[in-house]
């Protein structure tokens, strides 16, 4: 998609504002006379121990190869690290520290924490905890999908307001739904939390890295569908998370729950524009049953109407 110039001189001042906080404009790292290059080096092979592998920690420090066999010679010259051939592949080579550049090591260690400390201590509990959300988040966006795993959890206080909100904007941002589709999951969460505990009901927050990846839940279906029916409603998953199979988890977990909770059928009602979750719900086992257009949310829409028998 386009980017607005407002846009990325957005990215550009907060790029300036965070190398001041974290003083990357100094001439050396915590006050030593290496640079930021340098000390990340020494900060790795003290965090990993023996790397044999310095391709591998090139690519995870985005250098290039060359450069970071010109930093390795340096910092050999230093005394801070050992250069030793493999002991099982004479082609490669061992890098470790040294007692000298362990030294450094912890300096930079105790250097950075007490930083990160001083970074945080006048922030209050509830700034702390929105910071280290947006740092997560960015990372989310900008990185390799997270190798930390998927956990299903019920959902938090304050999260049913979070799961509004964002799929609230969400489908106005992706689908140029307007704020009647707002007021609507505003009903259907209260509908679910207003629900007695039986028939069973149940909502998931897909939760990676700390951060919400996505949700759905599952309550009694209404009573002109019959007895012993469930109804799955508003499985959502954050753009960041997408592709990496959170939709097919969270549809998943709805429908063993429904099968031992003793339900014989879950049915539910999306849009044919919803590519990605019409194919979650195929490939679980729901067929299509019927379709109505109809004008809702300030656009044409094709609603679906999916069931399943358990």
């Amino acid at each position: 998609m386009a980017v607005r110039a407002e846009d990325i001189a957005q990215v550009r001042a907060f790029n300036r504002f965070y190398t001041k906080v974290i003083g990357l404009l100094t001439d050396g790292m915590h006050d030593s006379p290496f640079n930021l290059a340098e000390a990340r080096i020494i900060y790795e092979l003290g965090s990993r121990g023996v790397t044999t592998a310095a391709s591998e920690l090139a690519r995870d420090l985005g250098m290039d190869p060359g450069q970071l066999s010109r930093l390795v010679r340096r910092l050999d010259k230093y005394g801070l690290l050992s250069i030793t051939p493999n002991h099982n592949d004479r082609r490669v080579n061992d890098l470790v520290l040294t007692p000298r550049g362990e030294a450094v090591y912890q300096g930079f260690d105790g250097a950075s924490t007490g930083a990160i400390a001083k970074l945080l201590e006048p922030l209050g509990a509830f700034e702390q905890r929105d910071l280290l959300s947006s740092m997560r988040r960015i990372q989310a966006m900008l990185a390799e999908p997270d190798k930390d795993p998927l956990i299903l959890r019920p959902h938090r206080v304050g999260e049913i307001g979070w799961l509004i909100h964002r799929q609230g904007l969400l489908y106005h941002l992706e689908q140029g739904w307007n704020g009647e589709f707002e007021m609507l999951i505003t009903k259907l969460y209260g509908e679910f939390v207003a629900a007695p505990p039986t028939p069973p009901k149940a909502l998931w927050i897909a939760e990676q890295a700390g951060e919400v990846a996505g949700s759905v839940y599952i309550l009694p279906a209404a009573a002109s569908e019959g007895e012993g029916t469930a109804q799955l409603r508003m499985l959502y998953v954050e753009p960041a998370f997408r592709g990496q199979g959170v939709g097919r988890r969270l549809v998943e977990e709805a429908v063993r729950f429904s099968r031992e909770a003793g339900y014989q059928r879950v049915i539910l009602w999306t849009q044919d524009c919803l590519v990605g979750a019409r194919h979650i719900y195929q490939n679980a086992g729901f067929t299509l049953v019927r379709e109505d257009r109809h004008q809702s949310f300030g656009v044409q829409l094709n609603g679906q109407y999916w069931a399943m028998t358990l």
